[in-house]
């Protein structure tokens, strides 16, 4: 992991680290196979496996919050694995015939490729369609294979609440005066995509935006182009070699940091609402603007991006079904995101108007229910996984080239990689309001 200090390094450095550590990651996932095979092996039964993304703290808030209350209410073992490289674990798993039982996983491109090859169980006696709207249970051959366990807002732009709002435009057209940090493990180079994403929705609208993610736009269009010379302008790549440095060699959760460095090296993040709940902007007691207020040609009107925690399942056993009713339920999912301060798009798990909370954590998630809002979820999560990797390293390619051969070469590669009819594409992304 590189801290914040370590400016000197060259772009080059990153991007071989970049691939060394997706390389260790692969190696990870191999023996996390293996001790997958050890547990089944003790014959514990009944057991289920689950295999998420959250580790540390938040992997013992998860236990807390959902499955220890499971696993005395059932009587049934749950095995957790948490990995920040899931998506290789579960690759490993798979590849040698031990996959967990339930998964969940942040892209639902990458689901719909293992729904593709019949790797999934259909969900649609386990869970109520009506809990979730259409844009989070998309359907796949007629079939619902993923719910949501937990939800994010992004198209929005955090800043202390020190920063008079009439001041934040001009702020944004300083390129020092953006937080980013792109490293993130195994999965480094998401918080451009996330950038180039969020700018393409607010400049062209959700419509240009999902023949995008949905592998129907080229990337060579004149729309997709314009988003990453726009996010370059605002990172200032190419002509602030420091600050690209700074971005490629800083770790994302690292980023928020330089908001609290005295002096401040940084007051506009743009990412989604997960980051409030982070120490520095805990301290500058975070605000939040829309994106599309900042965004240079912005002329979408209440659109935003989400992302998700998504809940899959590999083997119906009725330990994993009984796991899967219990995560779709309002009470978990209720439980978990009060104990993460998150967000349910569960009809069933909303707050009354009794509970109090944090003005801006009401706020958004208002704005994550609003039925008159456009929602597209991510469109890197939504796009086929070869797809999504390719379209990260490319915007680490980019911060550090950022010349127009260079990025006309980077997106006619992407659109090579998205041209094979063996991929799949989701039928939709984005709901369009009510």
């Amino acid at each position: 992991m590189s801290a914040p200090g370590q400016d000197r390094a060259a772009p080059g450095a990153r991007r071989r680290a970049v691939r060394t550590v997706t390389v260790v990651a692969s190696c990870l996932a191999v023996l996390a196979a293996a001790v997958v095979t050890g547990v089944r092996a003790l014959g514990q039964e009944p057991t289920v496996t689950l295999l998420a993304n959250w580790t540390g703290r938040d992997a013992r808030y998860f236990r807390e919050a959902v499955i220890e209350p499971f696993e005395r209410e059932h009587h049934i073992k749950v095995e957790y694995q948490g990995s920040s490289a899931e998506s290789q674990v579960l690759g490993a798993d798979v590849e040698t015939g031990t996959p967990p039982d339930v998964v969940v996983l942040t892209g639902p491109g990458e689901l719909a490729a293992y729904a593709g090859r019949q790797q999934l169980k259909p969900l649609d006696e386990l869970i109520r369609r009506e809990d979730f709207s259409e844009s989070w249970v998309t359907p796949l051959n007629g079939h619902v294979y993923w719910f949501p366990l937990k939800a994010d807002l992004k198209s929005i732009v955090w800043y202390p609440a020190r920063t008079p709002p009439g001041t934040l435009n001009e702020i944004a057209g300083r390129p020092g005066q953006w937080c980013l940090g792109m490293g993130s493990g195994a999965t480094s180079g998401w918080p451009g995509t996330d950038w180039i994403e969020d700018i393409l929705l607010q400049q062209y609208g959700s419509g240009a935006y999902e023949r995008w993610a949905r592998g129907r736009l080229s990337w060579q269009s004149k729309e997709v182009k314009r988003a990453w010379t726009t996010w370059g302008r605002l990172a200032g790549a190419g002509g602030h070699k420091a600050l690209v440095e700074r971005a490629l060699l800083t770790e994302y959760q690292q980023a928020s940091e330089l908001v609290t460095a005295d002096p401040p090296r940084c007051s506009l993040e743009h990412q989604a609402s997960f980051i409030r709940d982070l120490g520095p902007w805990k301290k500058a007691d975070g605000r939040y603007t829309p994106s599309s207020r900042l965004i240079p040609g912005a002329t979408a009107h209440d659109a935003w991006e989400v992302s998700g925690d998504l809940v899959a399942l590999l083997h119906a056993t009725p330990q994993a079904r009984a796991l899967i009713r219990h995560l779709a339920s309002a009470g978990a999912q209720r439980a978990w995101v009060a104990k993460e301060s998150g967000f349910s798009v569960h009809a069933g798990a909303q707050p009354s108007a009794d509970d109090v909370g944090a003005g801006w954590h009401r706020s958004l998630a208002r704005t994550l229910l609003d039925k008159d809002a456009v929602h597209c979820f991510d469109a890197s999560d939504a796009m086929p996984p070869q797809v999504r990797d390719a379209f990260a390293q490319a915007t680490i390619d980019f911060l550090a080239d950022p010349g127009e051969r260079h990025l006309d070469d980077l997106l006619r590669n992407l659109d090579s990689l998205s041209s094979p009819e063996s991929l799949t594409w989701l039928n939709s992304v984005c709901d369009h309001g009510s």
